[in-house]
């Protein structure tokens, strides 16, 4: 049996606009995906907007944010080497994928929205009716994706991301280049939100998978997994 294909895509962006403050991928929002999948044989490709280096955000490395899971890929040379030659969208453009998966982290916010080569392979991918997963800030990705029809692919949806309440618990408020939170009500999605901030939830609609922030990576990979089991075997 040919193994699932899964496209992670990253960010390749290192700095806050203000440049005080260095940013790039949530380790954790990679590492829980690659992981699962890695265990299943399927096959991953991580690309981001230009290719090359994937910096990686120095909190997300902290020891209260670090957990087993991402500290065991941060110590593997063979997994740091991918995330210092990832592959360019332009080079994946024409590839199919059983999933496409927009990890987060700040630097999202800068290169996802209006990367139109992103937009085109989530936009074919989706309308083929495959899966396609965003978490945290990775969610802004979507929300300039415009099906054929014109209308935004979030317009309607059951969806979350990294709120505005936990952009101020975690101090990037005057940092982030534009309000997520606003945004997707913005696009008439129907936001969810987890009872209690930076804890753990996950959305799925129908074939459209969100994760709120980096407390989800675990259970994201976890409900990413069972949905493409329904969908392929």
């Amino acid at each position: 049996m040919t193994p699932l294909k899964i496209l992670i895509i990253v960010t390749n962006v290192s700095m806050y606009a203000s440049g005080h403050l260095k940013t790039g991928l949530w380790l954790s929002e990679l590492t829980h995906l690659y992981h699962a999948a890695k265990e299943r044989g399927y096959e991953v490709t991580v690309a981001s907007p230009k290719g090359g280096n994937v910096p990686v955000d120095p909190e997300s490395l902290k020891y209260f944010t670090l957990d087993k899971v991402s500290k065991t890929y941060w110590n593997d040379p063979t997994f740091l080497e991918l995330l210092n030659n990832s592959h360019s969208l332009t080079e994946v453009a024409g590839q199919q994928y059983e999933l496409v998966y927009l990890a987060g982290g700040h630097g999202t916010m800068y290169d996802f929205p209006d990367d139109a080569v992103m937009q085109s392979i989530i936009r074919q991918h989706y309308e083929g009716g495959r899966m396609v997963a965003a978490i945290c800030h990775g969610v802004g990705g979507l929300l300039n994706v415009k099906l054929s029809s014109g209308e935004y692919l979030i317009k309607g949806k059951f969806m979350t991301g990294f709120n505005w309440f936990e952009e101020s618990l975690a101090r990037r408020k005057k940092e982030v280049p534009f309000n997520l939170e606003a945004a997707i009500k913005e696009r008439e999605a129907n936001l969810q939100k987890a009872f209690i901030p930076m804890t753990s939830n996950i959305v799925i609609d129908d074939h459209l998978i969100t994760g709120q922030n980096p407390f989800s990576s675990k259970e994201m990979a976890v409900v990413i997994m069972k949905q493409l089991d329904k969908q392929y075997k």
